[in-house]
C-alpha cells in the first residue's frame, strides 16, 4: 500500500493499424506516471512521434511489446539509436512475448547502442507480473494469429481516507505520527493510548487498472482480464462492414470491442488501431456508442488524464 500515487496520463502516439497512413502513425502508446513512461508497442517511427508529441523518449523506463507483427515493434531499432545518439546512459527494460529474445539480438546488431547504455530484455508468459515502484503490470494471452499479450497496469491500493479529528481526539499530534497512521503503523498518542490504523483510517482505496489489448479478436480472457478497470484502451480494426476479415484475422470490430467493454464494467473505452481503410472516427462511434456509450476513439496525439475515482 502507497500513501500517495503520482499523476497518470495516457497519449497515443500511434493509432493506426498494420501501416502507416497520412493520418495515423501505428501502433504506440504512451501511460505516463509522473515522470517515469511505460511505452506500449513501438511501431516505426515512433522516436518521431514522441518528438512532435513534446513527451521525451529519453523518459522511457520499460517497453512493453503486445506481439512480434511489425506494426508493433518495426520501431524499436529507431528508438534505441535515437536514444544512443542523444547520449542516453539510463539502462532500458524491454518486455514481450514467446520471441522477443531474437528480435533483440537482431534489433542489438542494427541498433549498435555500443554499450553506452544498457537494454535488458525479458520474454513473458501469459500470467507473468513485472512489479514498479507502485505498480505492477501483468499479462494475458488474447485472441490473433500471432502470440499476443494484453497488459494491465495495475497500482497499489492507497489507505483509506484520514479522519484527522478522531485522530486529534485520540491525542495523536498533527505531523509524523499523522503519516506513520496512514502508511499503517500503530502509534502512542499524547493521552497514553496507542492508537491503530483502522481507528482512524476508512476503508483502503483501490489504484488506478489500465488496460491495453493489443491485437486480439473478442475473447472471454480480455472481458476477465480488463474487468473494472478504469480505461479499457481495445484495438478496433475494423467496422461491421469487415467482420469477415476481422473474424479472419483475429481483430475487433467497434462493435465487438463496445460489448467486450460493457461486459467488462469498465468505465471507459478508447478504440485504437483503426486500419487506414476508415478516414474517419464516425463509423466506429456509431456502431460503439449505443452499446457502451463512455466510447472515444483515438487519433495520433490524443491524451487523456485517469484520475482516481474518488
Amino acid at each position: 500500500m502507497v500513501l500517495h500515487q503520482p499523476q497518470v496520463s495516457v497519449h497515443f502516439l500511434g493509432t493506426g493499424g498494420s501501416w502507416p497512413s497520412a493520418d495515423r502513425n501505428v501502433a504506440a502508446t504512451v501511460l505516463k506516471r509522473g515522470g517515469d513512461i511505460l511505452l506500449f508497442d513501438c511501431g516505426e517511427g515512433t522516436q518521431r512521434q514522441f518528438q512532435k508529441s513534446g513527451l521525451s523518449y529519453m523518459a522511457i523506463q520499460r517497453i512493453f511489446i503486445s506481439h512480434l507483427h511489425g506494426d508493433h515493434c518495426y520501431g524499436l531499432p529507431g528508438l534505441f539509436k535515437t536514444m544512443q545518439l542523444n547520449e542516453r546512459t539510463a539502462p532500458l527494460e524491454v518486455y514481450g512475448p514467446r520471441g522477443l529474445g531474437g528480435l533483440m539480438e537482431v534489433y542489438g546488431l542494427i541498433a549498435s547502442v555500443k554499450g553506452q547504455y544498457e537494454i535488458t530484455w525479458r520474454e513473458l508468459a501469459e500470467g507473468d507480473v513485472v512489479e514498479g515502484d507502485g505498480y505492477s503490470v501483468s499479462c494475458k494471452k488474447m485472441n490473433h494469429g500471432a502470440l499476443d499479450l494484453a497488459y494491465a497496469y495495475v497500482e497499489e491500493a492507497r489507505p483509506g481516507r484520514f479522519d484527522k479529528a478522531k485522530a486529534l481526539a485520540l491525542g495523536v499530534p498533527e505531523g509524523p505520527a499523522f503519516r506513520r497512521l496512514q502508511m499503517g503503523e500503530a502509534v502512542q498518542s499524547t493521552k497514553g493510548l496507542k492508537v491503530e490504523p483502522k481507528e482512524v483510517l476508512g476503508a483502503a482505496r483501490p489504484g488506478r487498472k489500465i488496460v491495453v489489448t493489443g491485437d486480439t479478436g473478442p475473447c472471454e480472457a480480455l472481458v476477465e482480464f480488463a474487468a473494472s478497470a478504469d480505461v479499457l484502451i481495445s484495438e478496433a480494426t475494423y467496422c461491421s462492414d469487415m467482420v469477415a476479415k476481422a473474424q479472419e484475422y483475429g481483430h475487433m470490430t467497434a462493435a465487438w470491442a463496445a460489448e467486450t467493454a460493457r461486459r467488462a464494467n469498465v468505465k471507459e473505452l478508447i478504440l485504437t488501431h483503426i486500419s487506414p481503410r476508415y478516414t474517419g472516427p464516425e463509423q466506429h462511434l456509431a456502431e460503439a456508442k449505443p452499446i457502451f456509450p463512455n466510447t472515444r476513439i483515438a487519433k495520433d496525439f490524443f491524451a487523456i488524464e485517469v484520475p482516481f475515482v474518488d
